[in-house]
């Protein structure tokens, strides 16, 4: 009772058809297509992105760590 079989899908998939009708399904299918694609390029330029901007945003510190470093390492005479 609480899982359905394959006809019970079936049955549902006919009934969207009926109410919807297969041309706005297919154009509902064709923009879902279109949207996971720009999905998974916007994930692919974010992965690829911050690897630059990261590289960028760490140079300043480490830098400036450097420096803060020299000026306190002088030896008291």
């Amino acid at each position: 009772m609480g899982s359905f079989s394959t006809m019970h899908w079936l049955i549902v998939l006919v009934i969207v058809a009926l109410v919807f009708g297969t041309r706005k399904l297919g154009s509902f299918g064709s923009d879902l297509g279109s949207a996971i694609k720009g999905f998974k390029d916007g994930i692919r330029e974010a992965e690829l992105e911050p690897v630059s901007a990261e590289k960028a945003d760490t140079a300043k510190p480490v830098a400036a760590l450097n420096d803060a470093q020299q000026t306190h390492a002088t030896p008291k005479q």
